[in-house]
C-alpha cells in the first residue's frame, strides 16, 4: 500500500478541485425535481465543467460513460445516467467530482424527491449522522478501523444496514487511491492516519440489514444494487487529515 501524504501546496490545490466538487455537487441537488431524467443531471456537470473548464473527476475513469454518477431508491453507488425518469419518493444520489489543477475531489448527497415515508426519511438522516460521527473521528493517530465503527455503531444502533462490499478511499491525483477507508471496523485497527492524507469518507446505509449485500447491475455493468432491493443512502466528503483532526474540504454553505 501505498499513501499519500500531501504539502501543503498540495492540499491547497486539492481545497479547489474539492470546493468546486461540491459546488457542482449541489447544483445538481437543487436541480432535481420529478420528470427530469437522470441524463438532465449529468448534463447540468457537464456543462459546469466546460463552463469552469475543469474536468469530471469520473466521465472516462476506468470506462465509465457519466459525468457523474446517479444512483435511485435501490441503487447504491455507481448508476450510469441516462432515461430513468425521477418521480416522487425517490431517493436519488448524486456523486461527483471535479479534476483540476492536477487533484480531485470527490463528494455525494441523498436528495430526497417528495419522500413521505418516515422510515426512509430516518434513513437518510442517519447516514447523514453517520457521516459526521467518521468525520468526528478522524484525526492524527486515529486508526481507519476507528473511524469505521464510528459509522457502523450510528447506523446500526438505528437499525439500518451498512454495505460492506464497497467503501472508501484515499483522493488526490486519482479519484480513488489508497488507503481503503470501510465503513466498519473495529477500534484500534488498520492504518493509523497522518497529517496530509486526504480521504474520502462515504457512508453507504441500507434500509434493511439483508440489503448490506449488494450485486452490479449486469446490464450495464456499474450500478450496484442492494440485493433484496431495499432503499439505500449515501454521503460522502473529502476530508484532509490535519495536525489537530481533520478539514472538511467538500462542504459549501448549504451541506447536506
Amino acid at each position: 500500500m501505498k499513501v499519500d501524504v500531501k504539502s501543503r501546496a498540495q492540499i491547497d490545490r486539492m481545497r479547489v478541485a474539492c470546493r468546486m466538487s461540491a459546488e457542482v455537487r449541489d447544483l445538481c441537488a437543487r436541480a432535481i425535481e420529478p420528470g427530469m431524467r437522470t441524463s438532465d443531471i449529468d448534463a447540468i456537470v457537464k456543462d459546469y465543467c466546460a463552463r469552469n473548464r475543469v474536468k469530471a473527476s469520473f466521465f472516462g475513469y476506468l470506462g465509465f460513460p457519466g459525468f457523474l454518477c446517479v444512483s435511485v431508491n435501490d441503487e447504491v453507488i455507481h448508476g450510469v445516467p441516462g432515461d430513468r425518469m425521477i418521480l416522487p419518493g425517490d431517493l436519488v444520489k448524486c456523486d461527483v467530482g471535479v479534476l483540476t489543477q492536477g487533484y480531485n475531489g470527490d463528494t455525494s448527497r441523498t436528495v430526497m424527491v417528495g419522500v413521505t415515508d418516515p422510515e426512509v426519511i430516518r434513513l437518510v438522516e442517519t447516514t447523514k449522522r453517520c457521516l459526521a460521527a467518521g468525520i468526528a473521528a478522524a484525526g492524527p493517530g486515529v486508526h481507519i478501523g476507528d473511524v469505521g465503527y464510528a459509522i457502523q455503531k450510528v447506523a446500526e444502533d438505528a437499525g439500518f444496514g451498512v454495505v460492506r462490499d464497497w467503501i472508501g478511499h484515499g483522493v488526490g491525483r486519482t479519484v480513488h487511491e489508497d488507503p481503503e477507508v470501510p465503513n466498519y471496523g473495529r477500534p484500534g485497527t488498520k492504518l493509523r492516519l497522518k497529517p496530509g492524507m486526504t480521504i474520502a469518507i462515504e457512508p453507504m446505509i441500507t434500509l434493511t440489514k439483508a440489503g448490506e449485500k449488494t450485486y452490479v447491475d449486469k446490464a450495464n455493468g456499474w450500478t450496484v444494487i442492494t440485493e433484496d432491493h431495499c432503499m439505500a443512502a449515501h454521503f460522502e466528503h473529502t476530508v484532509a487529515i490535519t495536525d489537530d483532526g481533520c478539514e472538511v474540504l467538500t462542504l459549501p454553505a448549504d451541506y447536506p
